[in-house]
């Protein structure tokens, strides 16, 4: 007998109560009183309708209630009354509630949630009704219902017939759905990689793991060419055989950056196109006017971005209190580009930002939320041109204490275009033209302002979490040049800090107003993680606390032990892994990170959907204007919050991928190679080594390791062998040999060379002990290494 897999909707597992004749298929509600054969009241209908939206005709409705005669006739105008309120509205044969879902619904699979579940929404949605609502997938078991048939399973992309449930979580979207029909596969192109095949044509290979190949015929090459990326679309599926597909576009040899990050943006399904629609409301839009705003052109903003940025989204400018109030005290002003200005709510700019959630950067391309005529446009805060924004002027004491800040929308003319290293050269004593007669006026201040500010932050206690970040440097071509480790200057550190610091004023004031808002929410580890981050410390002799109550000091303490010891590295890696991942959602937390009470994203709406809706949420509160947060926004701020986090972490993913796709690629033509690498991760089945000079992470499996038996060590992160004692852990300098690069799946295979050190002296009484319950992994005589990520 196959066992049913339990449904997220009805956690509890059991069989859903009915309601009349609900069907089987409805989720558990809370019974209503009916009394067969009387005529239920209008609350009773409304409700009804709502919980069973698939027995919601007249006729199911006079079935379900067990109405005959005068009663059928009474039911039939009170149904009319509720329509001509508004109480109810007419879809098809049936009746729903105003912006509910009909029973029966056209979805389109857009993400998946932080389980992986997919999420859908209606593929037609009202403009006037505002967001459209998320829908929870119910994959049904492989037999189908009832063991009858098979059932029909659906991914990301497909478009999908789907009956409609109201959710019993509340905690999540309102409605499930069942799959009836897979209605469309993944629509638009599909991509792999050219090959040619004897006697003409080719194959195509796909770039997914669970892909499928092609077949592709003589005269729908479209010109490709051994070892292109290529997209295509499915010419005939047959009965039999593979599939046979045409060549719609070659994006490029796999070995370029933009194949390369192509590939991630199609297996994530980011969108990179945009809709006509979209580019020509953004090709429309026209200068903003200076309705309810304050004229600040006179004020010399300046922006400070990266050498290369095309996008300018805030300007900062500092002065001295002149308040004899306080004493030693600053004025800082961030400005932030008015995007709510131009993309208003639900229209197609607006749908397609929340569709994409966040701008994604490869290291040669950005796929940006906004059409360039926004983001490197009209919403930039370009040089000595008229721009709109959102400033806010925040008062600080001579210890750094904010002690007040007020919000403004102004029209500002940027008075120079900075890059970090151009402002810190200037600072260091080496101003050029450009910032030789800012130097006294404008950066001196804003030195000295970020000098007072780094006070109030010391005090504070963030979490002090200073990995590097690497960049890769690409040649014309596309292909890996050199990887860098920029230098981290305290150009970078003031902005920062300038901007963490309007965000959380922007948090403060919508609170205040009781407006509600998306915070950026950071939860604090785990208890199960603190205590495998407890264990591991305990190795190393650096003790942590026991209890839930810690802080991002607690962790600063951990590092500070650690600073200038061979573990260093090792533990900062520890405590990365120990913390949760940042989000956003309606419900504040804090920011455990930044060790903030208070905290939204504010300062980035070029590129962050939510600063858009944090500013559409000021402008509103705050009487600013046009652009405000419409109650159907407010409405749906715990599906946006959702689906923006997920965006996020599927462009990090992809990111990832590209900069590991493009080292694979560049590493391919040396296997065999040694390099000098450090251990930073140890697992079962093997140790991950990370090459310091190429940002990239590559696997020794355990069964390379040698003849010993290995076995490990969690609380060490250790893998040691039984017999010899010798073994690797966390941090260990090695070096080991390419043997594999698969650039298409972004993996490096390592061998070790280096012999294992002899582990500590807890490592080996572990051993003695005999707790190999702990994970004793033995190298197994021919196993063939794993390909592949992993």
């Amino acid at each position: 007998m196959s066992r049913i897999p339990r449904d997220r909707t009805n956690p509890s597992g059991k069989r859903p109560g009915k309601i009349g004749r609900a069907g089987k298929d409805a989720p558990a509600v809370e019974p209503l009183n009916i009394v067969h054969g009387a005529l239920p009241s209008r609350e009773v209908i409304l409700r009804f309708i709502a919980d069973h939206p698939q027995k919601a005709s007249k006729r199911e409705l006079a079935k379900a209630f067990g109405l005959k005669g005068d009663n059928r006739v009474e039911l039939k105008h009170m149904l009319q009354e509720l329509e001509q309120e508004g109480m109810l509205q007419k879809n098809r044969k049936s009746l729903i509630r105003p912006g509910a879902l009909p029973p029966v619904t056209v979805l389109d699979i857009t993400t998946r949630d932080k389980d992986g579940d997919l999420i859908g929404r209606p593929a037609e949605w009202p403009e006037d009704q505002g967001v459209a609502p998320a829908v929870a997938i119910r994959q049904q078991s492989p037999a189908g219902r009832q063991g009858k048939g098979k059932a029909p399973v659906a991914g990301l992309g497909d478009r999908i017939l789907a009956k409609i449930f109201p959710a019993v979580d509340r905690g999540g979207p309102a409605y499930t759905a069942r799959i009836i029909k897979v209605i469309d596969r993944r629509r638009g192109a599909s991509m792999g990689v050219f090959r040619i095949a004897p006697g003409g044509g080719g194959r195509l290979l796909p770039i997914e793991r669970r892909g499928e190949e092609m077949v592709i015929d003589p005269d729908f090459t479209g010109g490709a060419t051994d070892g292109d990326l290529v997209e295509v679309e499915i010419a005939r599926l047959g009965r039999f055989g593979l599939p046979r597909a045409k060549v719609l576009s070659v994006v490029g040899s796999v070995g370029s950056e933009k194949a390369i990050s192509m590939i991630a943006i199609h297996a994530h399904g980011i969108p990179h196109v945009f809709p006509p629609a979209v580019i020509a409301e953004a090709d429309a839009a026209k200068p903003a006017s200076m309705s309810h705003r304050e004229d600040w052109r006179d004020v010399p903003l300046i922006t400070i971005d990266p050498a290369d940025a095309k996008d300018h989204d805030d300007a900062v400018y500092a002065e001295l209190d002149p308040s004899p109030d306080n004493p030693g005290g600053v004025i800082v002003t961030v400005a932030i580009a008015d995007v709510s200005w131009y993309v208003r709510p639900n229209s197609p700019l607006d749908r397609e930002a929340l569709k994409r959630g966040n701008s994604v950067y490869f290291p040669d391309r950005v796929v940006p939320m906004l059409p360039e005529r926004i983001s490197n446009d009209l919403c930039s805060l370009k040089e000595g041109v008229d721009r709109p924004a959102l400033a806010v002027r925040m008062s600080f004491s001579g210890e750094g204490r904010k002690i007040g800040h007020i919000f403004h929308r102004i029209m500002m003319k940027s008075a120079a275009k900075l890059s970090y290293q151009q402002a810190q050269a200037a600072i260091d004593g080496k101003p050029d033209d450009q910032t030789g007669p800012m130097l006294e006026p404008i950066l001196k201040p804003l030195w000295h302002a970020y000098e007072v500010m780094k006070r109030g932050r010391d005090r504070r206690q963030p979490l002090e979490l200073d990995m590097p970040e690497r960049k890769i440097l690409l040649k014309p071509d596309g292909t890996v040049d050199r990887v860098v480790v920029p230098p981290r200057l305290d150009a970078h550190k003031l902005i920062e800090e300038m901007m963490i610091q309007a965000n959380v004023c922007a948090a403060e004031t919508l609170e205040k107003k009781r407006q509600p808002l998306i915070y950026r929410i950071h939860d604090g580890p785990t208890l199960a993680k603190q205590e495998i981050l407890r264990e591991f410390l305990a190795t190393l002799g650096i003790s942590l606390a026991k209890g839930g109550n810690m802080r991002a000091n607690n962790f600063n303490g951990i590092l500070a032990k650690a600073d200038g010891t061979p573990h260093q590295t090792m533990v900062s890696e520890m405590v990365l892994r120990s913390q949760s991942q940042a989000i956003y959602g309606p419900e504040n937390i804090g920011h455990f990170g930044l060790n903030l009470m208070k905290y939204a994203h504010f300062t980035s709406p070029i590129r962050r959907y939510a600063d858009l809706i944090v500013h559409r949420a000021l402008v509103g509160s705050l009487g600013f204007g046009e652009g405000g947060i419409t109650p159907d926004e407010e409405a749906a701020l715990d599906d946006i919050a959702a689906e923006i986090s997920t965006f996020e972490r599927r462009a990090m993913a992809a990111e990832r991928e590209t900069v590991d796709r493009l080292i694979a690629h560049h590493l391919s033509g040396r296997v065999g190679e040694e390099f000098a690498g450090r251990v930073s991760g140890v697992t079962k089945s093997g140790l991950f080594i990370a090459l310091p000079d190429y940002g990239a992470d590559g696997f020794v499996p355990i069964s390379t390791l040698g003849s010993d038996y290995f076995i490990y060590d969690e609380a060490h992160q250790a893998l040691s062998g039984e017999k010899t004692g010798l073994g690797y852990r966390l941090g260990d300098s090695v070096t080991v040999k390419l043997a594999e690069a698969i650039p298409l799946a972004g993996a490096l295979r390592f061998e070790m060379i280096s012999e294992g050190r002899e582990m500590p002296a807890a490592v080996r009484s572990f051993h003695k002990a005999g707790r190999r319950d702990r994970g004793q992994v033995r190298k197994k005589p021919g196993t063939r290494p794993p390909r592949g990520r992993h």
